[in-house]
């Protein structure tokens, strides 16, 4: 069976992560959306919220699990039996930091492999720190985010002082 893993921290998941997914779901076994927390960011919804919201969004793939780590990915993807981890790519910009932490991945672990998936054009632009922005402001996130995560981000930000 062939297992892969698609890290992040997803907060929120977007339209653009979901492309990432079904494409991903199309060409392997099974797909784990490994919701993980990043150091540098501060999130929006916790753990949890994001793990039950993609959950949700994902609630039609037969082959699509959800699950949350800490610690190395490539530790994760171990432990779970995968053999690829898969990263999306929007833009140049993008390739410096994923082909650094793909080398230093396969230095740790030379079993797993990293799968680069671009972004259809509709999705280049979009980032979940974007989207936040957005929100915030009052801006219409639909069409960039399943329609439960714009619920719950005008929920996130009524709630909020911002």
């Amino acid at each position: 069976m062939k297992i892969a893993v698609y890290p992040g921290s997803f907060d929120p998941i977007t339209n653009g992560h979901l492309d990432i997914i079904e494409r991903a779901a199309a060409i392997f076994d099974q797909v784990i959306v490994a919701v993980s927390v990043n150091a540098a960011k501060s999130p929006l919804f916790s753990m949890d919220e994001r793990v039950e919201l993609i959950g949700k969004a994902l609630a039609s793939f037969n082959n699509v699990k959800v699950d949350k780590f800490t610690g190395l990915t490539v530790d994760f993807v171990t432990a779970q039996g995968a053999q690829v981890i898969i990263r999306g790519l929007r833009a140049i910009s993008d390739f410096d930091n994923e082909f650094q932490m793909a080398v230093t991945n396969k230095k740790v672990q030379p079993n797993v492999e990293t799968l680069f998936m671009m972004a259809k054009t509709d999705y280049s632009f979009l980032s979940s720190s974007l989207i936040k922005e957005i929100a915030k402001y009052g801006g219409c996130v639909k069409g960039f985010v399943p329609d439960l995560v714009e619920l719950k981000l005008h929920e996130k930000f009524a709630n909020s002082s911002t």
